[in-house]
């Protein structure tokens, strides 16, 4: 069957100017949980390393949970317990409904939870790979904690942790189709409408696995720029 093209341009009767939105609201979302995911996971490194048992426990707790429960789970249970949570409140202030959770700020923030578990990983393997003579030198000379912290071992573990993190963001681009149970209109539902609509089912779906492609590959490019260009004084360094 011959497929007319036109179906992807950017007048009326394409689907063209849609999906190139939705794709922008993919980008977002997953930016806003990555954020938040880099956020969390450094302050999950640092109750684990740095934080007293109950602390550690805390954090080990976290992680545990949000690797062990699927991502769609919490999404459901951010999205629709959260419309029940705000009902409840809403209610006991004599307010009047219907309540509703937005499933862009639902969506960010489950999937920066479970990014969150995953990035502390990233951070504390990247902080455990700073030499340890090196912090031991910089404690000499009379640095202390905090220019410690700030000129040692963030611009150190942050270079470590470019390529743990450049996965992770792979990662929340993939989970954010998973928003699209919330009614979100990314990049998933819009190829799922398309397709309802056209009754072109593989076509639009395999247009769908090509804009997830380009948004991944870029992403990967630009990590890859950033991470040789952190890297460069070592490089020097080396030779």
């Amino acid at each position: 069957m011959a497929i007319d093209w036109q179906i992807l341009g950017f007048g009326d009767e394409g689907w063209g100017g849609v999906l190139l939105n939705a794709a922008t609201v993919t980008v977002t979302v997953s930016l806003c949980a990555w954020l938040l995911g880099a956020i969390l996971g450094s302050l999950l490194c640092w109750m684990q390393i740095a934080g007293g048992r109950w602390q550690q426990r805390l954090a080990n707790g976290y992680i545990t949970l949000f690797r062990g429960v699927p991502e769609l789970l919490v999404i459901y249970l951010f999205y629709f317990g959260g419309r029940q949570v705000v009902s409840f409140v809403g209610e006991s202030l004599g307010l009047q409904g219907p309540f509703d959770v937005n499933g862009f700020v639902a969506g960010a923030i489950a999937i920066g939870l479970i990014s969150g578990a995953y990035q502390s990983s990233v951070f504390r393997g990247a902080f455990y790979a700073i030499p340890k003579g090196t912090l031991e030198a910089a404690t000499v000379t009379g640095m202390g904690r905090l220019m410690l912290f700030r000129r040692m071992i963030v611009p150190q573990a942050l270079k470590t942790a470019l390529p743990g993190m450049g996965n992770q963001w792979q990662s929340v681009i993939k989970e954010s189709a998973l928003v699209s149970v919330t009614g979100l209109v990314e990049t998933m539902n819009q190829i799922s409408t398309a397709s309802n609509s056209t009754q072109m089912p593989f076509f639009f779906y395999s247009v769908g696995a090509v804009i997830y492609l380009i948004i991944t590959t870029c992403s990967d490019f630009v990590f890859r720029y950033v991470e040789k260009v952190a890297m460069r004084g070592q490089q020097r360094a080396r030779l």
